[in-house]
């Protein structure tokens, strides 16, 4: 008996010690991510943004640095700028390294503190429109200056409200007809000062935006003054933590430009894979097609809003689409589920989603998956943009393909080159006549459209309209374009067994 209390307060003791020794996860440095916001706000910076902010998340950073200079830039950038950093669940820190004018300092009150270097500046952010060109400040009415003043107050209102800014520092920063008086209390005494005048955008030093007012005291929009970035991190604790720096790839301003063409590259993709299905061996339109796709799938992929995984998924849709066209015909399964995952593919690619963080889902979810719960329709409307757009474009193209493009040269250069053993399009043209009234059966179901075997020759045909089983013996009346017209063996020409 004694021998087993011995041996349970042995126990006891060692898991007490190991409860009470240091976690290997605690004896991890922290991690800082410095973002560069160093240039106009303008959209090639949200793609930086973005791609910063998402390996901020999946580094699980403690803390995300926005190092600012910039002159101001574009209000719908800014706007998605402050959305993207508001998916940041860690401490957020904007470090004026200079000046952070008009969109600057909005995207500054996005984070929860800020802090500027020796004679830095922020502020002067009313909303202002460019004359075309970029040449100037265009003349705005009244009303209209008033209209779009007011949207602006709202948005940063609501931003620096959820961060624990003075609101109305920020506002007066923004309408000039504002002003801001604040209480100071000095020696005991109480009284007002007048930090912007009416008619006066308010614009601070970071000594002016460091000093504290009311009661209690309380800093005007600074947290404080430092030298460097790296006096920065001593002052917020993180001296010894781990820290990388996101820097400009020179792609933003190209994903721009891919992403602004979409559409268009999904149409010249499924266009250039029609052709190559329709006239087998022609490569070209296979290398077009498919190059198309990649160049999609490559602007989502600098644009941050997906990886590489999601090309890989269509590549895995597309094989299974070529399997059931061309080794397992008639199964469908394969076809449907390749087609499937190949628009799937086409949508998650541009659709913004975020890595899963460690409050947001169980540790057991697969890291390539999206956050799904957190998605929204509007994370969708870019994408199914892309997409209606695109195939309605490509249907139409397709069918001024059919309709006219038969009686071009290139079309007879194009086929002549691809007939097998043909040399001259007069030699297909007799070929096929020759096919005309040849009877062989349907190797997938005809709905209206499949292939059937005649002798040695599997062809793509089409009936009139109407269904066909697979197994069934169809006959050749004729050809259009690539394909031929069929008709069911026993029926009357122009007759067709309704299915």
């Amino acid at each position: 008996m004694k021998t087993w209390l011995v041996l349970l307060l042995t126990i006891n003791t060692a898991l007490a010690a190991d409860t009470n020794r240091p976690s290997p996860t605690a004896a991890l440095p922290k991690k800082v991510y410095i973002l560069p916001i160093r240039e106009q706000i303008m959209p090639p910076l949200v793609y930086l943004v973005r791609r910063g902010v998402k390996e901020a998340m999946e580094a699980n950073a403690d803390l995300l640095v926005i190092d600012m200079d910039t002159p101001g830039g574009r209000l719908d950038t800014c706007r998605e700028i402050i959305s993207i950093l508001g998916q940041f669940k860690g401490d957020t820190v904007t470090y004026v390294n200079k000046d952070a004018f008009s969109a600057g300092s909005f995207v500054a009150v996005a984070t929860k503190r800020i802090y500027m270097a020796p004679q830095s500046v922020i502020g002067a952010a009313a909303p202002m429109i460019m004359n075309p060109g970029g040449e100037g400040i265009a003349q705005i009415p009244d009303t209209v200056e008033k209209k779009m003043t007011s949207a602006v107050r709202a948005m940063v209102r609501a931003t620096a409200e959820k961060n624990g800014y003075n609101v109305a520092v920020v506002e007066a920063m923004i309408d000039k007809d504002r002003g801001l008086n604040l209480t100071n209390v000095a020696d005991g005494v109480t009284n007002v000062v007048t930090i912007a005048r009416v008619n006066e955008i308010l614009t601070l030093t970071n000594t002016e935006a460091e000093k504290e007012y009311g009661k209690p005291p309380r800093k005007l929009l600074s947290s404080g003054t430092v030298a460097s970035l790296d006096e920065l991190l001593k002052e917020l604790g993180y001296a010894s933590a781990t820290v990388a720096n996101i820097k400009p790839s020179g792609a933003e301003t190209l994903g721009i430009w891919i992403n602004a063409i979409s559409p268009i590259l999904l149409i010249i993709g499924i266009i250039g894979l029609y052709i190559e299905y329709k006239s087998p061996g022609l490569v070209l339109p296979a290398i077009v097609g498919i190059a198309a796709f990649a160049l999609y799938f490559f602007g989502g992929y600098v644009a941050g809003f997906s990886g590489l995984e999601w090309m890989l998924m269509f590549l895995l849709g597309l094989v299974l689409v070529l399997l059931e066209l061309f080794v397992f015909t008639g199964t469908l399964a394969l076809g449907i589920v390749g087609a499937l995952l190949m628009l799937l593919a086409i949508v998650m690619a541009l659709v913004d989603v975020y890595p899963q963080t460690p409050t947001a889902a169980p540790p057991t979810s697969l890291p390539l998956l999206p956050n799904w719960p957190a998605l929204t329709v509007a994370d969708f409307n870019r994408s199914l943009f892309v997409l209606c757009t695109g195939v309605a474009g490509s249907f139409l193209s397709i069918w001024v393909l059919r309709r006219f493009m038969p009686q071009t040269a290139i079309y007879r250069d194009l086929v002549s080159v691809s007939a097998s053993g043909m040399a001259s399009v007069v030699g297909l043209e007799k070929r096929r006549s020759g096919l005309v009234g040849s009877v062989g059966v349907a190797v997938s179901s005809l709905r209206p459209g499949g292939k059937a075997q005649f002798g040695d020759e599997l062809l793509d045909v089409i009936t009139e309209g109407d269904m066909a089983s697979k197994g069934q013996k169809v006959r050749i009346i004729g050809f259009s374009a690539t394909e031929a017209i069929v008709q069911v063996v026993g029926e009357e020409p122009g007759e067709m067994v309704k299915r």
